[in-house]
């Protein structure tokens, strides 16, 4: 008999139905061993040798798996193909202690679980890859070696319960750097100014045009600067003769993108779906282990010979020969793409979300449904043709018959003449059709319409963009974006408003500790170097040990004179004048872990506390009513269902009653995301 054993039981269900009697398929529930909680369990004086444990939870499974595998004649460790996948096989001989026992153990890997996976990985074993699992080990005890060490630091400056990390830290760093631009951004005023003309005697054929140009100088990106200068030229563009200088066409192309990787799933999926990167992940690993999608930590594009092949065929049964134009291949852009991973693709392109015939993919809840929807067609519409795009631009000269001055305005229009990728990828794509019009036409003057604007502050971080921008700077990997953006929230170091995460009074003190003794911590090359360094000893070129000691050498040096130099009371306390009306004493501001709070100074002896009042949180955004006032960040007051709840309104109240349950940057911001959707990756 031989024993297969995988992380989860339903991918060791799934698998079950892929070989046959003579396998037994087990699952181990995840890691079977780790570092010890409560304690560091690394001897840094010992080349930094880890103590594994078996945790308790685990213990009853271990032991069932231990007679079970007594009684085997071989051993098929056929956990993920990642890092983390392969740690857990070498883990598993380990508390197995399979190493003490004559028995045949083999290693097998593949990309999607499927029969053809299944049966070609157990045609094709390998051994325990050490060096993988040694950078997995390298990247547990790094961690451990910070969170450990650190936040210690922290309780005893700050508040107990905080905590810090390799890559939680950097990603509250992110966060607390875009609040800082916000803040200091000052909002400027700026007009467009657009005419609405049409052919002579065809005022159906109305179409818009932007300025662009006066006396053959360039109106700056943010249009004129004042209402008065406005109005100055719009005066003049009502007293002009529009005439067609030049109309030009041409034709474009718009590619789509390539499947899904990891972070570009996570990111589709909140803008597309609402997903949390925590949900997604989630959501993936049952289509994963019910064989449904190819495996969904990766950040490579490489896609397997025979899911081409199926794909095309799929397209030209249902789309059409002229779709049908062949495989395509896409390049992962960061040198440190695991290559001989795939990308995630369903397992079978002809098992579509939903058809005609309304079939679906085999028990699927509605979320998963959903995901796998966003998975079939992002990987069908990677093998379809680029869409064509046939443009067109009108410039129009605007030029008073006695004055020397002389406007220039620009018209752009599109038609999409062949949906190529688009048929299966929707994507908000308008199309604008510009009349036939002539060079030398004259045109006529419908209405001129200056419209005033406002420069908007960058947005904050959504789980979209956060994630982005770690894998853009090469902070962290697929398995850790989703977990790393948990963490800072249930620290309470961010909260989430309207979709955006915002940095907290504490989270912002720690990120104001942190940037200001642990500077490597929060340091966005040192810690892009140390995943590089990560990814070296996957591949053999580095020891694990070296690294880890590299890091931590200067790292406790400094934790130890940062123990001496940092004052709790500096950092946590602000004095009021105020008196304590209990006990006569000063009141002090102090930071909990939810925060400021005012107490008295004579505590333990006197316990009084009062909340603080928050000063109006401004937006960076004038009042879109009253244009005097600022937008601020506002709670309700009043009982009822909606007490607490945020709202934004004019600080001009009650003079001005503008309100809004919705951010207004946040509205520009997701229109902006949605023009951006097509091209985020």
């Amino acid at each position: 008999m031989a024993l297969v054993i995988v992380e989860s039981p339903t991918k060791a269900k799934t698998i079950s139905k892929f070989i046959g009697k003579k396998y037994q398929v087990e699952s181990s529930f995840g890691h079977v061993r780790d570092l010890p909680r409560g304690k560091l369990g690394i001897d840094t004086e010992n080349n930094f040798e880890p103590h594994y444990v078996i945790p308790r939870k685990i213990q009853t499974r271990v032991t069932a798996l231990r007679k079970i595998a007594a009684k085997a004649d071989i051993i098929i460790l056929a956990t993920d193909e990642d890092r983390e996948g392969e740690a857990i096989a070498w883990h598993l001989t380990k508390a197995l202690k399979l190493d003490d026992q004559d028995k045949k153990i083999e290693r097998i890997v593949f990309h999607e679980i499927t029969k053809e996976a299944i049966q070609q990985a157990l045609k094709n074993p390998r051994e325990i890859l050490t060096s993988l699992v040694d950078a997995q080990q390298a990247r547990r005890i790094l961690d451990r070696l910070v969170g450990y060490k650190l936040s210690p630091f922290l309780w005893k400056k700050i508040a107990r319960g905080l905590s810090a990390g390799r890559v939680q830290s950097i990603a509250l760093w992110f966060i607390c750097e875009r609040e800082k631009e916000i803040k200091k951004f000052k909002s400027e005023e700026y007009w467009t100014i657009e005419a609405m003309v049409f052919p002579e005697r065809k005022i159906e054929n109305k179409f818009t045009a932007s300025l662009s140009q006066i006396n053959g100088e360039s109106i700056p990106k943010l249009g004129v600067k004042s209402k008065s200068e406005a109005q100055k030229i719009t005066k003049k563009l009502e007293k002009s003769e529009f005439k067609v200088l030049s109309v030009t066409k041409s034709e474009s192309r718009r590619n789509p993108l390539p499947p899904f990787i990891t972070s570009t799933l996570q990111q589709t999926a909140s803008r597309h779906l609402g997903f949390s990167a925590k949900k997604t992940m989630f959501l993936a690993q049952s289509l994963y282990e019910n064989g449904h999608i190819t495996y969904m930590r990766t950040d490579s594009f490489n896609l397997s010979r025979e899911s081409l092949i199926n794909a095309q065929g799929w397209i030209g049964e249902n789309l059409g020969l002229n779709y049908a134009t062949g495989p395509k291949t896409f390049k992962a852009k960061s040198k440190l793409a695991q290559e001989a991973h795939e990308a995630i693709r369903p397992t079978e392109p002809a098992r579509m979300p939903s058809n005609d015939k309304g079939e679906k993919a085999p028990k699927l809840s509605a979320d998963e449904g959903k995901l796998y929807d966003l998975i079939w067609r992002r990987f069908i519409a990677s093998q379809l043709p680029p869409a064509i795009i046939d443009n067109t631009k009108i410039e129009i000269e605007a030029r008073q018959a006695t004055a020397k001055e002389h406007c220039l305005l620009n018209s752009n229009g599109n038609i999409i003449k062949f949906d190529g990728f688009l048929k299966i990828w929707k994507v908000k794509t308008e199309e604008k059709i510009l009349p036939e019009v002539k060079e030398g036409e004259i045109l006529a003057l419908d209405e001129i319409q200056p419209t005033q604007h406002f420069t908007e502050p960058p947005p904050r971080y959504n789980e979209a963009s956060l994630i982005k921008t770690l894998e853009k700077f090469g902070i962290g990997r697929p398995s850790t974006y989703a977990p790393t953006i948990s963490v800072i929230q249930e620290r309470n170091y961010v909260e989430k408003i309207q979709g955006r995460f915002q940095p907290t009074e504490i989270g912002s003190l720690v990120n104001r500790v942190l940037e200001e003794n642990f500077s490597d911590i929060v340091n966005v090359e040192f810690t892009a170097k140390m995943e590089g360094d990560l990814d070296k000893i996957a591949n053999g070129e580095i020891g694990w040990q070296e690294t880890v000691k590299e890091f931590y050498e200067p790292f406790d040096k400094n934790l130890e004179r940062k123990y001496e130099e940092v004052s709790k009371q500096e950092l946590t306390e602000e004095k009021t004048g105020e008196i304590c009306e209990l006990c006569g004493k000063e009141m002090i501001i102090k930071f909990g872990r939810f925060g400021k709070f005012m107490a008295c100074s004579g505590y333990p002896e006197c316990k009084n506390t009062k909340t603080l009042k928050e000063p109006p949180k401004k937006i960076g955004l004038k009042c879109p009513k009253c244009g005097k006032g600022d937008v601020i960040e506002k709670r309700v007051n009043k009982k009822g269902r909606a007490r607490g709840k945020i709202f934004w309104g004019c600080d001009q109240y009650p003079d001005c009653d503008y309100a809004s349950w919705t951010n207004p940057l946040q509205k520009k911001e997701d229109s902006e995301s949605d023009k951006r959707s097509n091209s985020e990756e």
